[in-house]
C-alpha cells in the first residue's frame, strides 16, 4: 500500500515482485535494453536505469550520488523516464490520458498500414492493456516470469536441485498445472488473437540464492543439506552466463522442462477451444538457436507431446513450431533453419549484443563517450543498427523466404517499438513487430508512416 521506488545495482528476473509493486524502478547498471527497462517498459512503470555517478548500497540501503549526496531507504525520490533525471524530493507528476482524437487519429493509421503489430506480454494483464492500445496479438511471452512467483519458486528450484531424472519430473508436474492456468488466461485476454510462447530462455542460476546465507535459508524450507545446494549453486555458475547454459540448450539437456512446457501449452488452448471456442493456434518459439540439428531435435520433442494431446482431444487443432533468430550463426544460416521453423521472429536485443560484442547490460557507461567522439549516433540497442544487425535481419528475411515462402517472419526486440527501426522492418518485407504494450500506438503510427513512404516512392 505504499508508494516505492525500487533501487538496485541492477535487476534480474527473481525482483519481478518488487518491480510490480513500484512506482519506479532506478538502477546503477543497465540500459535500454537490461531486464529493468525491458520489464519496467511491459509493465508501463518509470524507469531510469544505468545512473551514471551512482553507488547502491543493498546492504546499507542507500544511494551515494556523485557529488557525494546520500538517499537512504525512506527518503523521497522522484524520477524522470523521459530525460533519465533523478530527484530528491517529490516532484508533481500527471497521468497520460488518451483522447478521442487520438483513438480517431490511430484509425487513420490502422487502415493503411500494412505490417501488424503485437505486443510482449506475460500476464493477462499486459494482454489486456496492450489489446487496448490495438495490439494484434501477443509476439513475445516470456514463460520465464511466470517462474518467480512466491507460490510456484519452490517447485522450481526443486526442479534444478533434482538428482535424478525421476525428481526432476516430479518438480515439473507441480509446474505443469501453473503454467497451463496463466496460458488459458492470455489465451482468454486476447481473444482468440495470435500468441507466441518462448520456451524457457534464462540460465538456470538464476532461479536459485547465491549468497551463505539465503542458500542456508533455502535449504532449511527445502529440507536439503546445505552443502547439497551451496554445491548446486556452485556447478551452475558461469562465467558469461549469457553465452552458457541457456536457451534451446537447456531443452536440449533436459528434455522433459521443452515437453511439460509444451503440454501446458497445448493443453490450454484445448481447454480454452472447448469452453470459450476461441480456436487458437499455438506458436511455440525455440529461443537461441544456433544450429540446424538443435531447432530439430526440440521441435522432435514438441511435436511428440503436441501431436499426442491433440489427437486425444478429437479437434483439429494445428500449431506452429518456429525459433528467435538472435544469434548472428541462426541469421547466416537461416536457409537451413527456415526448413525445421515456421516462423522467425528476430530477438534483436541478443543480436545486437552478439554482433557488437556488447554488453547490454553494461555498454550505458561507455556510450556518452562514443556519443561524444561521433563513433554512435544512437544507441543500437534503442535503434536498430540497420548497416550491421540490419544486414543480418534482411539476409535471414530473404533465406528464410526462399526456403519457405509461406514463413511468419517478426522482431520482438525492444526495437519493435522504435519508429525508424519499425519502417526498416516493413521495408525488409517482415509480417508483423512486437513491441512493450505501452509502445504499441508508437509501433502502429510508425507502421502507417512506413506505408506513407512507400506509397510516395510508387
Amino acid at each position: 500500500g505504499l508508494k516505492v521506488v525500487l533501487v538496485r545495482q541492477e535487476t534480474s528476473p527473481e525482483d519481478i515482485d518488487g518491480m510490480a509493486v513500484s512506482e519506479g524502478i532506478m538502477t546503477a547498471r543497465g540500459g535500454m535494453t537490461s531486464h529493468a527497462a525491458v520489464v519496467a517498459r511491459g509493465m508501463g512503470t518509470c524507469c531510469v536505469a544505468g545512473v551514471n555517478g551512482i553507488k547502491v548500497s543493498e546492504e546499507d540501503k542507500t544511494i551515494t550520488f556523485a557529488d557525494g549526496t546520500i538517499a537512504k531507504e525512506g527518503d523521497v525520490i522522484s524520477l524522470d523516464g523521459s530525460t533519465g533525471n533523478v530527484y530528491l524530493g517529490a516532484i508533481a507528476t500527471q497521468e497520460a490520458e488518451l483522447t478521442g482524437d487520438f483513438g480517431r487519429f490511430m484509425g487513420w493509421a490502422d487502415e493503411i498500414r500494412t505490417l501488424h503489430v503485437r505486443t510482449n506480454g506475460d500476464t493477462p494483464r499486459d494482454a489486456t492493456q496492450a489489446r487496448k492500445f490495438g495490439a494484434e496479438g501477443i509476439g513475445l511471452c516470456r514463460t520465464e516470469h511466470m517462474f518467480f512467483e512466491p507460490t510456484r519458486i519452490k517447485a522450481v528450484r526443486e526442479m534444478i536441485i533434482a538428482d535424478t531424472l525421476e525428481q526432476r519430473k516430479a518438480a515439473l508436474a507441480k509446474i505443469l498445472p501453473m503454467q497451463r492456468g496463466d496460458f488459458e488466461a492470455i489465451y482468454r485476454a486476447m481473444g482468440g488473437l495470435p500468441v507466441t510462447i518462448r520456451l524457457l530462455d534464462p540460465p538456470l542460476h538464476e532461479f536459485l540464492p547465491h549468497e551463505d546465507d539465503e542458500i542456508q535459508e533455502l535449504a532449511g524450507e527445502m529440507g536439503v543439506p546445505f552443502e547439497k545446494l551451496k554445491s548446486k549453486v556452485e556447478s551452475l555458475h558461469e562465467f558469461n552466463p549469457m553465452l552458457g547454459t541457456r536457451g534451446c540448450r537447456l531443452d536440449v539437456l533436459y528434455p522433459e522442462i521443452a515437453e511439460m512446457q509444451t503440454e501446458a501449452i497445448i493443453s490450454a488452448a484445448i481447454n480454452v477451444w472447448k469452453e470459450d471456442d476461441l480456436r487458437i493456434t499455438p506458436e511455440i518459439m525455440v529461443p537461441l538457436v544456433s544450429e540446424i540439428n538443435e531447432l530439430r531435435f526440440v521441435k522432435k520433442v514438441i511435436k511428440a507431446k503436441a501431436d499426442e494431446l491433440i489427437e486425444a482431444s478429437g479437434l483439429k487443432m494445428k500449431y506452429m513450431v518456429g525459433t528467435m533468430i538472435e544469434t548472428p550463426r541462426a541469421a547466416v544460416t537461416s536457409d537451413e533453419i527456415a526448413e525445421e521453423a515456421e516462423f522467425f521472429s528476430f530477438g534483436t536485443n541478443d543480436l545486437t549484443q552478439m554482433t557488437y560484442g556488447f554488453s547490454r547490460d553494461d555498454v550505458g557507461r561507455i556510450l556518452e563517450t562514443y556519443f561524444e567522439k561521433k563513433i554512435l549516433e544512437s544507441d543500437p540497442f534503442a535503434r536498430l543498427d540497420q548497416k550491421g544487425v540490419g544486414r543480418l535481419v534482411k539476409l535471414a528475411v530473404d533465406n528464410g523466404k526462399r526456403v519457405r515462402p509461406d514463413i511468419k517472419l517478426g522482431i520482438c526486440g525492444e526495437h519493435g517499438g522504435d519508429l525508424s527501426s519499425v519502417e526498416f522492418c516493413h521495408n525488409v518485407g517482415l509480417n508483423y513487430v512486437s513491441c512493450s504494450p505501452f509502445r504499441v500506438p508508437i509501433a502502429r503510427l510508425a507502421a502507417a508512416q512506413a506505408r506513407v513512404k512507400e506509397l510516395g516512392k510508387a
